[in-house]
């Protein structure tokens, strides 16, 4: 069964179409990658799936809900509580460690603080940052801040994680360190992964690669 299912989804910003009845889906446990050229509508497709944007028309599902009945505050609860977002830069409040950045999306929700700290210290030691868990971003490597932001895509355990272009602002030793992040995360949580990358490597391993092209999405 599907997580996200899209369908026919076209996007218009003044006198370019971006997107032209886009269909795509997702299921649980698999990880999808998004290729194509610099302005081919990649991103814009992303902040759609993850409703940071909408459509001008078509349909999209997720978790079997229609988006199109949220609105507001409504929405905003359901991205937070189902949706986790990885960007290329990293994103994390400097003045917060890395456990309270991990934190937040738990304490939007208004979750039990016992339920927030035994989830964070247990995404800690997932993602190998038990010992990092009280320095600030200035204090972490390159590396270290993107796996802090994963763990906080991560904290609301959400349906799908969306990332764009999550490895761009890494060197090859750290990206490669991700890719098999995401791998590990998707066999061992069973975690859904849409991405958004220009890096071959990691369109290869994914289990699904599709190319945006001219407004259309294709799988290659």
């Amino acid at each position: 069964m599907s997580i996200l299912s899209a369908n026919n989804i076209f996007k218009r910003y003044e006198d370019l179409q971006v997107l032209s009845g886009v269909n795509f889906s997702v299921e649980a446990a698999k990880l999808s990658a998004i290729v194509g050229p610099s302005g081919a509508g990649k991103s814009t497709l992303l902040h759609i799936l993850g409703t940071l944007d909408q459509s001008d028309s078509g349909s999209l599902s997720i978790n079997g809900l229609d988006i199109s009945n949220l609105k507001g505050n409504e929405l905003a609860r359901f991205r937070n509580d189902s949706i986790g977002f990885i960007f290329q830069f990293h994103n994390l409040l400097p003045e917060f460690t890395a456990a309270e950045n991990i934190s937040i999306p738990a304490y939007i929700k208004k979750s039990n603080t016992k339920e927030v700290e035994k989830r964070t210290t247990e995404l800690l030691s997932i993602l190998g940052l038990s010992s990092r868990a009280h320095h600030k971003p200035g204090q972490l490597s390159g590396g270290e801040q993107q796996r802090v932001a994963v763990a906080r895509a991560l904290m609301n355990k959400p349906a799908i994680v969306f990332a764009d272009e999550p490895s761009g602002n890494l060197d090859s030793k750290n990206a490669e360190e991700l890719h098999h992040l995401f791998l590990k995360l998707r066999d061992e949580l069973g975690q859904a992964f849409v991405i958004v990358t220009h890096n071959e490597d990691l369109a290869e391993m994914a289990d699904e690669r599709h190319e945006m092209k001219d407004g259309s999405l294709t799988r290659i």
